[in-house]
């Protein structure tokens, strides 16, 4: 059974409002999901990556913390 480990990719908006996407990692198959608007993508790779383009795109988040 592969082990699951998670990690996050957190943004803040230019209204001071953090939003953050956790990527879930189970086996080579990670699962991104939003905490802010429940978004949920699949991700074999760049998951952090695509992470950043939807807090991005979705969020307006683009500062780094």
């Amino acid at each position: 059974m592969p082990s699951t480990t998670s990690s996050k990719v957190s943004r803040w908006d230019q209204h001071g409002r953090e939003h953050v996407v956790h990527v879930r990692r189970s086996g080579v198959q990670r699962t991104l999901t939003c905490g802010t608007c429940d978004w949920r993508r699949n991700a074999q790779f760049l998951p952090w990556l695509k992470a950043e383009e939807h807090l991005l795109e979705a969020h307006q988040a683009t500062i780094a913390p």
